[in-house]
């Protein structure tokens, strides 16, 4: 678990697409460097967030660390068009002694988004962001959090029909995190609130149950609701 306060901007020393060393599980790795700050109590089997994504460590040394990408975890981030000299976002998972200046955030990319816009809003930076799969805009709300490449920002708009939604990034936050590099055109990895998700999922339970229930208040509901139109419908033929 991480809270989307990113900790430190590394850059992409390596991406293979087909890692077949001992510490590549004959699979995609990602090696990054310039993360010497949060190395100094790193251990084999860590997890570090790229870019939003928890990824468990293979290798480090004082400056660099590798670490595995699975195939699903390819089709669901950035990180498979990774290209030496990338700044990624980087933050370890959470400890017991970290103060919660963001929100939860699990780490596990739910889709990418598309940079459509971009404009100066005083000294802060207003962008606007499409999602990949459309699906995911039911979770954003207004006022709501929302990771973006790992860091954790409030939704300042969301447009439903289109998919897409609004942040605004003030000037502190611009020189501590990769997304005021990237312009328009460019992806990035979203994970919605994990709190909408689990929300969503309680209401489709009980609904479910509901009205699988004849005895339920809401199927009878219903049942009354459609008897009522069928019954206008008769009488009006």
């Amino acid at each position: 678990m991480f809270t989307g306060i990113i900790e430190q901007i590394g850059s992409v020393q390596k991406y293979l697409a087909l890692d077949d060393s001992q510490t590549g599980g004959n699979g995609a790795s990602l090696t990054i460097e310039n993360a010497g700050p949060i190395l100094k109590d790193c251990h084999l089997g860590d997890s570090i967030a790229i870019n939003g994504t928890c990824l468990t460590v293979t290798e480090f040394n004082n400056d660099s660390f590798k670490v595995g990408i699975s195939d699903e975890t390819l089709r669901r981030t950035t990180l498979g068009s990774s290209k030496v000299g990338d700044k990624v976002n980087l933050e370890r998972a959470i400890s017991g002694n970290v103060r919660f200046g963001g929100h939860l955030v699990q780490g596990h990319v739910d889709t990418i988004a598309e940079i459509i816009n971009r404009h100066p809003d005083g000294n802060s930076i207003s962008f606007t962001f499409r999602l990949r799969d459309s699906e995911f805009i039911n979770y954003i709300v207004p006022k709501g959090f929302i990771a973006v490449d790992g860091t954790s920002l409030t939704v300042t708009g969301v447009n439903y029909q289109e998919a897409t939604f609004s942040i605004m990034m003030v000037a502190y936050t611009q020189s501590k995190v990769v997304l005021p590099l990237k312009k328009i055109g460019d992806y990035v990895n979203i994970e919605v609130d994990l709190t909408g998700k689990l929300i969503s999922r309680q209401v489709e339970l009980q609904l479910g149950s509901q009205i699988s229930n004849e005895n339920s208040p809401l199927y009878q509901l219903v049942s009354r609701i459609i008897d009522k139109k069928l019954s206008s419908s008769t009488r009006n033929d």
